[in-house]
């Protein structure tokens, strides 16, 4: 990793991201992180591993006995895609820079002890930790001399990223699926490794640069750097683990409500005809088609505050669209069609709290209904814990029978009890800023802002 951390703070940081990881996904039981080294070599070695007990209270940490990619780690050579010898998905994290899920592992084309051993049982999930090559070299990412697949064609020639370190967490049998909930959220803290692994970078090259001060001003400073690493790359995550439970809950009372209703299909109806007239113009400049495609599934389980969603939409989807009728790709006659099922999909994120849908739907006792959604289709750009306590003591009333209303309960009730912690951090940072901008000299205030960006 061209990244320059210690020992013992690397383990520290994936430590971390394996415990939060293990605490927010009740169906994960192991994690591992691997760190990927300096190109051309690329070396994957183990970090950590760690194992949740049964109870989910205890983690067990340290590494197999064996293993190919303990200390001193395989070769990019070694576990690359070649001819005569199994396929990896650590050569497809690290290649094409994306992830890989294991959901049916007898079926894995990449699962190693598939092909040797003939065991099928790994369900994983494996996303690579990526950071952008002008923030990791500061520019002199040219110098490098990346390594080439078996095709001897240069890895990462047109990405802007770099894979650091690639995250695998195994879960329990059936209970993983490409695209599902829990693989957005390992996505998102693999961002948060990306981030905190940087400033860990950063904060270093500080210290250095920082060598001759004043001890006084060297702890501050690390307090300081500590405070906001875990404030920036924590709190965002918490955050937004809970727009994406608060989402999967208005997912959940949706269907209930639309259950019976012939409004029930609006959404994937409109997504259907968007996707055959998309097909009908046959390709498009720079994949436009497809990424449009693309979008529009996404947008099928996508279930954000209405006012957030539109805006979605709009940039997504609408623009897009936009752009083709724009270059005359579609027929004059389509275009109608499309503007409608546009607006289907714009008025179905309104549904489950449509007034009609509403009355008709007498399993809840009115003032109980009015309040739920009113609280679950809040704006949630900034977040009211009161909200999220009121939400928490809602779930618990019997008359809200959907299915995982215990689990988002609990998953909440997590979230928020961290993201209180988080909030107690932010103030602790804020006096430590404020002792050093008043107590101190000019002199720190540029490396002060460079933290601050980071």
């Amino acid at each position: 990793m061209a990244i320059k951390i210690n020992k013992e703070a690397l383990e520290k940081v994936c430590k971390e991201i394996i415990e939060t990881i293990l605490i927010c996904l009740p169906n994960a039981f192991k994690g591992t992180v691997y760190r990927i080294g300096n190109p051309p070599d690329m070396i994957a070695r183990r970090i950590t591993s760690g194992i949740i007990d049964e109870g989910r209270k205890e983690i067990s940490w340290g590494l197999p006995e064996k293993s190919d990619y303990n200390s001193p780690g395989k070769q990019w050579g070694e576990y690359r895609d070649e001819p005569g010898r199994p396929l990896e998905a650590m050569a497809w994290c690290v290649e094409r820079q994306e992830s890989w899920t294991a959901e049916d592992p007898k079926n894995d084309s990449r699962s190693v002890r598939l092909q040797v051993e003939g065991a099928w049982t790994d369900f994983h999930h494996m996303e690579p930790v990526l950071i952008r090559k002008k923030d990791l070299y500061f520019g002199k990412e040219s110098l490098l001399e990346y390594p080439r697949n078996y095709d001897g064609e240069t890895l990462w020639e047109e990405s802007d990223y770099v894979a650091v370190a690639v995250i695998k967490i195994h879960f329990r049998p059936y209970t993983i699926k490409i695209g599902g909930p829990e693989t957005k959220v390992i996505k998102r803290l693999s961002r948060a490794l990306g981030t905190e692994l940087l400033s860990y970078q950063l904060t270093q090259k500080s210290l250095e640069a920082m060598h001759n001060l004043a001890e006084d001003r060297l702890n501050s400073c690390n307090i300081l750097a500590d405070s906001l690493r875990n404030v920036i790359t924590k709190s965002g995550l918490i955050f937004s683990l809970i727009k994406l439970e608060l989402g999967f809950l208005r997912g959940q009372w949706e269907a209930l409500i639309l259950e019976k209703s012939d409004q029930k299909e609006m959404r994937r109806n409109a997504i259907y005809a968007l996707n055959e007239l998309v097909r009908s113009i046959g390709d498009s400049p720079n994949g436009l088609g497809n990424h449009l495609v693309k979008m529009q599934h996404r947008f099928m389980d996508f279930h954000p505050p209405p006012e957030q969603g539109e805006n979605w939409l709009r940039m997504q989807i609408e623009e897009k669209w936009n752009t083709l009728i724009r270059m005359g790709l579609i027929e004059e006659e389509k275009v109608r069609p499309v503007r409608e099922e546009i607006d289907k999909l714009k008025s179905s994120l309104y549904l489950g709290k449509d007034p009609d849908i509403l009355s008709a739907y007498n399993k809840l006792p009115e003032p109980l209904k009015t309040e739920w959604v009113d609280l679950l289709y809040k704006d949630t750009e900034v977040f009211d814990l009161q909200l999220l306590d009121r939400l928490i003591y809602m779930l618990g009333d019997t008359y809200l029978d959907f299915p995982y209303r215990d689990k988002s309960k609990k998953s909440l009730i997590r979230l928020k009890a961290v993201a209180e912690i988080m909030g107690q951090l932010e103030d602790n940072t804020n006096v430590v800023l404020r002792e050093i901008l008043n107590g101190h000299d000019d002199e720190m205030i540029p490396s002060l802002s460079v933290r601050k960006e980071i």
